[in-house]
């Protein structure tokens, strides 16, 4: 086992000596190789998620698997991410984190081989679907944490919003491309069966997580270079330089555990999961039962949800930038966006104002997704980062994943009595609305505690800058 772990570590080398400057010459084309390799990465792990959202309705049509059955699969996925952020990405902190999530990508890839093989040889083996979903989840868990720790060591603060946003439309990519890639692949490859539409993505994502292990360096530091905030000439963070002399169970005491904005933080991803999954999880079967849209209308859905995200999402950190890191204050008016958008697509009854709707909150919803991490990320210091960010997702996917895969599935199936909360009987799309609702109004009441609380450090931080500013004019 240690000698799978030495595969991973960073192989730092000896300075080379080159200038700051000559390191921020030939920075962007070596910074660039990483990117690609975390960007196509991560894009297609969801190539390999998404598809099952997809083949949702073929595999209740064809194979006669119920509602709750598809959202039980879900929550078996959703479990095991939730869990594998946090042990995963304790183990991973100060690896090798491109080179880990390339890995794992060509782990995933093979459970959803297997998985289209067995629903070709046998039929709806639901047991076996939950373990290998189940599986595909843990593969996944650490891919965002890993891909922010590239990010984060290889670009300096003020760029930062800018080049998480940018990565993290390679989701949305991989998320709005999943649904027409594996039915092409399984109309062309697999005459239309259903096991094609996970069979088909799951090879591409061989092939990159080849090419992604490969390509590019995790750290500047494995050229010989400095660190990225010395090649800036930024001052380095405070928890930064305090992290270097503690272990890393005390970083992520300190740093993660003793800190409460992170606790409100992964409170808040758990709404902000529910609107999200509530949606674009459950858009494909609501347009086909409610609607009566076909299997092509029914999937072009995830397309226009995951199209507006991809534009939200490098929005959203460019507007935070322009608001000097007031991560929520733009997550909370995104918020706002995102209950208009509910209304409209609730009351939506063609394929126009359906997609028009879901492109909308697709847009806004990633206001408080996108920027929940990178809150996170200007708390805790690089040691600490992928396990603090595998707190917010524990609690997003265990819970609010959870819940809108089987919470809103019992409460969606018309086969069911519904869900009862509190003495209120929640039963049928119409709840399922309300839910997503409520949803909004608590994510944005906790985000405003953290808005507060960044002001404050926005103010202390701008008077302080102010201050030096002052002296170096005297000197």
């Amino acid at each position: 086992m240690s000698g799978l772990f030495r595969q991973f570590e960073l192989k730092k080398i000896a300075p080379l000596g080159l200038s700051p400057a000559e390191q921020r010459r030939l920075w962007f084309r070596n910074f660039i190789k990483a990117f690609l390799a975390i960007y196509l990465t991560y894009a297609c792990m969801y190539l390999i998620r998404t598809n099952f959202k997809a083949a949702q309705p073929s595999l209740k049509a064809d194979f006669g698997i119920s509602t709750l059955e598809l959202g039980y699969i879900g929550l078996a996925f959703s479990l095991t991410y939730a869990v594998g952020k946090v042990i995963l990405g304790y183990t991973i902190d100060g690896r090798n984190t491109k080179k880990i999530i390339s890995a794992l990508l060509i782990c995933g890839s093979v459970v959803g081989i297997v998985f289209g093989l067995a629903l070709s040889a046998f039929g709806a083996v639901v047991g076996f679907f939950l373990v290998l979903w189940a599986l595909n989840g843990l593969f996944q868990s650490v891919g965002g944490p890993a891909s922010c720790n590239t990010v984060y060591r290889w670009v300096p603060r003020k760029r930062r919003a800018l080049y998480m946003g940018i990565w993290n439309t390679s989701h949305n990519i991989g998320g709005a491309l999943a649904g027409a890639i594996a039915l092409w692949g399984a109309n062309v490859f697999f005459d239309g069966h259903v096991a094609g539409m996970f069979i088909f993505p799951a090879i591409i994502g061989l092939v990159i997580g080849a090419l992604g292990y490969f390509w590019g360096k995790d750290d500047p530091e494995e050229l010989g270079w400095n660190r990225c905030e010395e090649i800036f000439e930024e001052p380095v963070e405070e928890e930064n330089v305090a992290a270097e002399s503690m272990t890393k169970w005390q970083v992520f005491k300190k740093y993660t555990i003793a800190n409460p904005l992170i606790w409100v933080l992964c409170v808040a991803n758990v709404f902000a999961y529910v609107l999200r999954i509530g949606v674009d999880n459950w858009a494909p079967l609501y347009v086909t039962e409610q609607l009566h849209f076909s299997k092509e209308a029914s999937v072009n859905t995830i397309f226009y949800f995951e199209m507006g995200a991809l534009i939200g999402t490098p929005l959203w950190g460019i507007v935070t930038g322009w608001l000097k890191g007031r991560n929520a204050v733009v997550g909370i008016g995104g918020l706002v966006g995102v209950a208009i958008g509910l209304v409209a697509y609730q009351q939506a009854t063609t394929e126009l104002v359906v997609n028009a709707s879901l492109f909308m909150v697709g847009l806004l919803v990633f206001a408080p997704l996108f920027l929940i991490p990178v809150a996170i990320v200007d708390m805790v210091p690089k040691r600490g980062l992928s396990v603090s960010n595998g707190m917010a997702g524990l609690f997003g996917y265990m819970f609010g994943d959870s819940m809108a895969k089987v919470g809103l599935a019992a409460i969606a199936d018309p086969k069911r009595d519904g869900l009862n909360i509190f003495g209120w009987v929640l039963h049928g799309w119409g709840s399922v609305f309300s839910v997503m609702y409520v949803a909004c109004v608590v994510c944005a009441a906790l985000l405003v505690v953290v808005a507060v609380a960044e002001e404050r450090k926005i103010r202390f931080l701008s008077k302080a800058a102010k201050a030096n500013s002052e002296e170096k004019m005297k000197a």
